[in-house]
């Protein structure tokens, strides 16, 4: 482990959350209660991996399970992997790696909520696809949709048909559609990015990114190819997506990028409309994207490939005017997970590669705690923050994200399946 001192930070944000009586009342509120995103099991899921690392009390995550858990959780067509059941099971499951055999009897009755509502999802899924209709994002992206189930069930049992019939999924949602005249891909979208009709995308567009994208399918197929699970047209449905994102990168002096989204006029005129420096974060833009394609080469065995996506990744965190676009601390779209990408895309990358991302980590680091600052203060600003005290944007997940890059271990649970990012 190791002594940056941003490490401090999050032992300090750890401490500062100990305990759901004496935390901030956002992070207990009723309707951010089944929340990974923001409620208390997302904070669980910081104490669950310091504990399972030996340093912090499994206490502490039992009583915030128990705080989340003081009345049932939602299952069925209302909930999904970051809300209800489903992400419940997510923070269990996490819990179990690093204490066995800990909620068993409550793992197995949310597996079966899942599974069956896997299947209905994925039922209404191919009748969409045969009626030869539009996707809406919640159906496939990582945070509400297929994906996300995906990436838990190949946790949980890799065998599972179930998995199987998800994959099936991906590879028919790479398959394209002709949608009033125009051949789109078979993930395009007739919403804006946030999944309700835009004027800004009156004919709808393509998403790119790893929370509500195409850079979640790759990441679960190439995943899922990695543990040894594939189906029919497993590698082609891959192919299909990097030809894709190959077709929308931009090369810069900086490096590579690529585009949040692709509009419907910039499908039919094949060039992009002209954008400031955006942010490489995990959600949307370079770094995601990078580490996605970073582990659909590692299951392709394209070497090449996986070197260009290492140096995109290299590029972007080295790149001032991505770097000034990035103004958050969180996982979402801040430096704590950028700090996370960069050391989980070390650990599979080229020696080389693996150095030069490392040797940015103390960087990284020093945006969330400068070395003169004082972790105790920086903590209380960052609890206390608009963000809150949640998982993806807020204080859990930057020390979760603090944790895993100061430590050139990986994650003793798997806390971060969550993202699709390993």
């Amino acid at each position: 482990m190791s002594d940056h001192p941003a490490l401090t930070l999050s032992a300090a944000i750890a401490d500062r959350l100990a305990r759901p009586d004496t935390a901030p009342a956002v992070a207990t509120a009723d309707d951010a209660r089944q929340h990974l995103a923001l409620g208390p099991i997302g904070i669980a899921l910081l104490h669950i991996e310091w504990a399972a690392a030996d340093l912090g009390p499994w206490q502490r995550a039992h009583d915030w399970l128990a705080a989340a858990a003081r009345q049932p959780f939602t299952s069925g067509a209302d909930s999904h992997p970051f809300y209800g059941a489903p992400a419940l099971a997510h923070v269990l499951a996490c819990a179990a790696e690093g204490l066995p055999g800990a909620y068993e009897r409550d793992l197995d009755r949310l597996d079966r909520q899942v599974l069956g509502d896997v299947r209905r999802r994925l039922d209404t899924a191919h009748r969409r696809i045969d009626a030869r209709q539009l996707p809406a994002l919640a159906e496939f992206d990582a945070i509400r949709g297929l994906t996300g189930f995906g990436r838990y069930l190949l946790r949980r049992d890799p065998t599972s048909p179930v998995l199987r019939s998800i994959l099936d999924y991906c590879v028919r949602l790479t398959e394209p559609i002709t949608h009033e005249g125009d051949t789109v891909p078979g993930w395009w979208t007739l919403t804006g990015p946030s999944g309700r009709p835009d004027d800004h995308f009156p004919d709808g567009h393509g998403n790119s990114g790893m929370a509500h994208g195409i850079g979640a399918v790759l990441a679960l197929l190439a995943l899922a190819a990695r543990h040894g699970t594939t189906t029919t047209n497993h590698h082609a449905a891959m192919r299909t997506v990097l030809a894709w994102l190959d077709r929308w990168e931009t090369d810069t002096p900086q490096g590579r990028t690529w585009p949040y989204w692709i509009t419907r006029d910039e499908l039919r005129t094949g060039r992009l409309a002209p954008t400031a420096p955006r942010r490489p974060s995990w959600c949307y833009g370079t770094a995601g994207l990078a580490r996605a394609q970073q582990l659909a080469a590692l299951a392709l065995g394209e070497p090449a490939r996986q070197a260009a996506s290492e140096t995109a990744l290299l590029d972007a965190l080295t790149d001032p005017a991505q770097l000034r676009a990035t103004i958050d601390t969180g996982l979402c779209h801040g430096f704590a997970g950028l700090a996370h990408l960069a050391g989980r895309t070390a650990a599979d990358a080229s020696p080389e590669n693996a150095k030069r991302l490392r040797a940015l980590l103390p960087t990284l680091l020093s945006t969330l705690l400068p070395p003169d600052a004082a972790p105790e203060e920086a903590s209380a600003v960052l609890v206390s923050s608009p963000a809150g005290p949640g998982l993806l944007d807020g204080a859990a997940g930057t020390a979760l994200g603090v944790l895993a890059a100061s430590s050139t271990e990986s994650p003793q649970t798997a806390w971060d399946a969550c993202l699709l990012i390993a």
